[in-house]
């Protein structure tokens, strides 16, 4: 992308290296001080609520990033680790800019969306675009679900599409705004690499056809895929004969068989 290629260049030294150790630090931090002190309710504090912070709570508008997505020990592990290794695949990948770039893009557009629908966010949402950025880039990478079956991480991908999909359906409309703008910043670093893909695709299946449709009409009498340079015999007058082209001759001279071997060599126009 040019224009994060300028950015960088601009701006790169203000990035945060390893930006995604701190998100997962201090989401530990905040799960532990739940824990610990059930009753402060500490992470009532953080929540990113839209009215709050036009009161002047200016702080939720960053401070729902630490918010833990679960009260379960075990998972909260799960989780965080599972966050941790995706935050550093990216940031190995990208550098540190442009993944702070990816982050603070969704941070921002989640943000919005909360201010347009006027409810709370989270930042599952956000968490699940890292996730689909790092299944687009190393699709075949494998994890142990439940830390017991190998899943690659593709597959994983295409349900939470499926989940992201559902709630734009049938969700209301904060969970619309929130499942849409989850993907923002996805479609921002991919859109251009998905949409070349897709003509790709459509030229091989052009290209296919079209090589397909030459045969059948060889096949059919119409046309011929084969003919000798020297006497003419194409595969329509004789479907039993095959046809080879002569490693000696420059260019592409193709002959049947009774004369692959008693022919003149034919060498290209100019040469000496």
């Amino acid at each position: 992308m040019k224009v994060l290629d300028k950015l960088e260049k601009k701006f790169g030294r203000y990035a945060i290296p390893q930006l995604i150790i701190y998100i997962v630090g201090i989401n530990a931090l905040v799960y532990i001080l739940r824990y610990g002190m059930p009753q402060s309710d500490a992470a009532s504090k953080l929540w990113l609520h839209p009215h709050l912070v036009l009161q002047g709570e200016v702080w939720r508008l960053v401070t729902w990033i630490f918010v833990p997505p679960s009260t379960s020990l075990i998972w909260i592990f799960f989780v965080l680790y599972f966050l941790y290794m995706v935050g550093i695949g990216l940031e190995r990948e990208w550098g540190s800019f442009r993944f702070n770039v990816y982050y603070l893009t969704g941070m921002a557009a989640t943000v919005l969306a909360a201010f347009i629908v006027g409810k709370g966010a989270t930042a599952i949402y956000l968490n699940l675009s890292l996730f689909l950025a790092f299944a687009h880039i190393y699709p075949d990478f494998e994890i142990l679900l439940f830390f017991l079956l190998p899943v690659k991480v593709k597959y994983l991908a295409w349900v939470n599409w499926a989940f992201i999909v559902v709630t734009v359906l049938t969700a209301p409309l904060p969970g619309k705004a929130a499942a849409l703008v989850s993907v923002a910043n996805y479609f921002l670093f991919f859109g251009a690499d998905i949409i070349n893909s897709a003509r790709n695709r459509g030229s091989t299946l052009q290209r296919r056809r079209s090589f397909t449709a030459k045969v059948e009409k060889g096949s059919s009498g119409k046309g011929t895929m084969h003919r000798c340079a020297v006497c003419g015999l194409t595969e329509n007058d004789d479907p039993g004969m095959d046809f080879r082209y002569c490693s000696t001759c420059e260019g592409h001279y193709e002959y049947c068989m009774k004369h692959l071997k008693e022919h003149e060599h034919r060498k290209n126009p100019g040469d000496a």
